[in-house]
């Protein structure tokens, strides 16, 4: 269980990354700008059990000459999951502006006495990732799962077919990764800011201790200028998580609730 949150978080912001592939088209003008700051509450059955909040920001820092935006993304355990098994974590994320592909990403998890902590260069012109485990090769785009994230809501989906399963390749920890996702179509779903038009996902997940044998993990998505995840529910061992909107401000667009 010690790392239960940070999984279930990093699924459900590398599923939104799965737009990120070579056969969809990224829009010209970003979804997001800077100042854009979201925040979300995990539940557990009908208990607060952790909160993250995402922020974009200018950065001060440039790399290789080049200006970037900064996304952070904090999550805790609130309530008392605080005591059952306390988790913080913090995630940086430094991407190019235009491209939105990154160069440089960071995080510090401490998951009750579990800690672990990496710092990642992503040089596209070498196609080479250098993390504190060594030097990894890659081909394409790779991201890590914070600017797949932000990529993702970029992406025209104008094409995009009930059925169809697409596939996203992040960096994280060890190793260059894949997550499969299939669209499901468009729904209504009611989130902490009220009722939306969504497009909905479900990611492959791998059973074990946490996910029953047939879990499914769904997610959607506002179907609006902004794409921004508004909720995510799964099945586990004992119970069902359950990741909701519950704050949204600095948006480029408006956000769109259905009227009643």
């Amino acid at each position: 269980m010690k790392k239960f949150f940070s999984a279930f978080l990093l699924i459900v912001y590398s599923t939104a990354g799965a737009w990120a592939q070579e056969q969809v088209t990224k829009i010209k003008e970003n979804a997001f700008k800077a100042g854009e700051q979201i925040t979300y509450k995990l539940r557990y059955g009908f208990l607060s059990a952790a909160e993250t909040v995402i922020k974009v920001e200018d950065s001060p820092l440039k790399f290789d000459g080049h200006s970037a935006l900064h996304i952070n993304a904090q999550a805790k355990t609130v309530g008392t999951f605080n005591f059952l098994f306390n988790v913080k974590n913090e995630y940086h994320s430094y991407i190019d502006p235009v491209t939105l592909l990154p160069y440089y990403y960071s995080e510090t998890r401490k998951e009750a006495k579990y800690r672990h902590s990496d710092k990642v260069t992503f040089d596209h012109s070498k196609n080479i990732i250098t993390a504190d485990k060594g030097q990894f090769p890659f081909t394409g785009d790779v991201f890590d799962f914070l600017s797949c994230y932000y990529y993702a809501r970029n992406i025209d989906i104008t094409g995009l077919k009930i059925g169809e399963v697409l596939t996203l390749r992040y960096f994280l920890e060890d190793g260059i990764h894949a997550l499969t996702i299939t669209y499901l179509g468009k729904e209504q779903v009611k989130c902490g800011l009220g009722t939306f038009n969504c497009l909905k996902f479900s990611p492959t997940i791998i059973p074990g201790r946490i996910f029953k044998k047939n879990s499914k993990l769904y997610l959607w998505i506002t179907d609006d200028k902004n794409r921004i995840p508004i909720k995510a529910n799964v099945e586990i061992i004992v119970g069902s998580l359950t990741m909701d909107l519950t704050q949204a401000s600095g948006l480029k667009y408006p956000l769109n609730p259905v009227k009643k």
